[in-house]
């Protein structure tokens, strides 16, 4: 059953890829859905450069000025390939700014609309990549960092009625995995038979346990990372 059109999401990084099917199912879920990225979106959206501080602070003045949005997914993210001797601190820093000050500063922003409510749903977009993966140091260290929020995240608002939650999606479709995997690459090829189900994963199928975690039946489930990885992380994830 969708829920009412009045309660509003807000979808960082919500024009393209993960974030976009996320947005639309959102939409079909029944939600109003506010886009905040670089790029437009097909939803009603709001054009901000994620990684200043300044402007995402504006944009999200700006959201919460039209009511309270109680349900936010931190989807926003770069990878930033490189060893870790070839990785900058500017690409640290980069990292640093758009995966994790961007969910801090939106999450921390929305906070007292969820706290009014009695009722919040923060879902962060993590990645497999947080339990070791090769060439990924800055994106690794902070998709772990979402990690550790999440949870803190949880036991400190959970009184509230706001859950926070993770998703750790593996191999999906999209052009940023293209982006920093090469298609046809020995290592790419490596990655995709390397899936149990036998496949790459969709946008959509990410999409669909994101759904899961923002709906309002959902509300025992806090402090969870949810691995959306075709299999990836058995044998590497804690149990």
């Amino acid at each position: 059953m969708a829920e009412p059109a009045h309660e509003r999401v807000l979808v960082t990084g919500g024009a393209s890829g993960i974030g976009a099917a996320i947005a639309d199912r959102c939409a079909t879920a029944g939600y109003e859905v506010l886009v905040l990225d670089h790029q437009p979106s097909e939803h009603p959206h709001t054009i901000v450069d994620l990684t200043d501080p300044e402007a995402t602070g504006a944009a999200l003045e700006s959201a919460l000025a039209a009511g309270p949005i109680t349900r936010l997914v931190n989807n926003v993210g770069a990878v930033f390939p490189a060893a870790v001797e070839d990785a900058t601190l500017q690409e640290h820093q980069s990292a640093w700014e758009l995966n994790v000050r961007t969910a801090v500063q939106c999450t921390t922003a929305l906070i007292p609309s969820m706290r009014r409510a009695g009722f919040g749903r923060i879902v962060s977009i993590s990645s497999r990549a947080a339990l070791g993966k090769e060439a990924r140091s800055a994106y690794a260290a902070t998709k772990s960092a979402l990690l550790g929020l999440t949870r803190v995240w949880a036991l400190e608002l959970g009184g509230h009625g706001i859950t926070a939650n993770a998703i750790g999606p593996g191999p999906i479709a999209t052009p940023l995995f293209e982006e920093a995997n090469p298609p046809g690459s020995p290592s790419t090829r490596a990655i995709v038979d390397n899936v149990p189900v036998g496949r790459m994963g969709t946008p959509q199928d990410v999409a669909h346990a994101v759904d899961f975690l923002l709906d309002s039946r959902s509300g025992f489930v806090t402090g969870q990372t949810l691995y959306v990885c075709g299999g990836m992380t058995v044998g590497s994830a804690s149990v």
